[in-house]
């Protein structure tokens, strides 16, 4: 059995993959960290590969062809971590937006404090982001409202990408049925739990938007949080019907 497993998709982040890593297996607490590639032109599986030399029992890597999506490398991540009976399972981006430290609150949350889901939440105590304009902090904020509106779900920060999540949690939900790929995809794992009535806490953090690299924020990925609560919330009329209701309202 292991303990801590971090993923961390990747698409061109060689200005940030190698701090991020060492910052992680810096911290107090053991972490083993999954690099999920998608075909990064930059050279950034090849920056893993040479850590791997270093750390060969803690750091692994999964490459693809391609970029596939967000939420298609958090589900292969899942599966990877669960066949290997990890225990707790997070979400984490590259570029140090999400504060490496923070990790060791998400862990304690769950592990310490009996909870099943420890989401870092920029909004449960304010608005904790930096260095975002103030049309980009309306929109994040708003959607939080949007989602609550819609789902009934009481999360302040429903599009956040830093997450605990335990063993159960990822082996109760049916994976195969995760549609989205972008914000979407966090509501949608988010909204799951909701249903599944695990117990979820929101740790606050402060975001700090990336120095080193491009955002890989587009108006599309939006777009698909904005539509896909409806679908998630129509759904949740069927769930009654059990798991093949979401196949056919597909």
């Amino acid at each position: 059995m292991k303990e801590n497993l971090v993923i961390i998709p990747t698409y061109n982040e060689i200005e940030n993959i190698s701090d991020i890593i060492r910052k992680v297996f810096s911290l107090p607490v053991s972490f083993d960290v999954l690099i999920i590639d998608d075909g990064s032109p930059d050279g950034t599986a090849q920056a893993v590969k040479d850590l791997q030399k270093e750390f060969p029992n803690q750091l692994h890597l999964e490459e693809r062809k391609g970029k596939l999506g967000l939420g298609t490398a958090y589900i292969h991540g899942f599966k990877w971590a669960l066949a290997r009976d990890y225990q707790l399972i997070y979400e984490m981006d590259a570029d140090f937006s999400h504060n490496p430290d923070d990790l060791v609150r998400l862990h304690n949350a769950c592990k310490n404090e009996g909870n099943d889901v420890a989401i870092g939440s920029r909004y449960i105590t304010g608005v904790n982001v930096v260095n975002w304009p103030i049309g980009r902090v309306l929109m994040s904020y708003g959607a939080g409202i949007y989602v609550r509106f819609i789902t009934g779900m009481p999360i302040m920060d429903p599009t956040g990408g830093f997450i605990c999540y335990s063993k159960k949690v990822l082996e109760t939900i049916n994976l195969e049925q995760i549609r989205f790929v972008g914000y979407a995809f966090q509501i949608e794992m988010k909204f799951n739990c909701y249903l599944y009535k695990f117990k979820m806490v929101e740790v606050p953090i402060i975001f700090t938007d990336r120095t080193k690299g491009e955002s890989k924020m587009s108006s599309k990925i939006f777009q698909e949080a904005i539509f896909g609560v409806f679908m998630m919330k129509a759904w949740s009329w069927f769930k009654s019907f059990g798991r093949k209701a979401l196949t056919y309202f597909w």
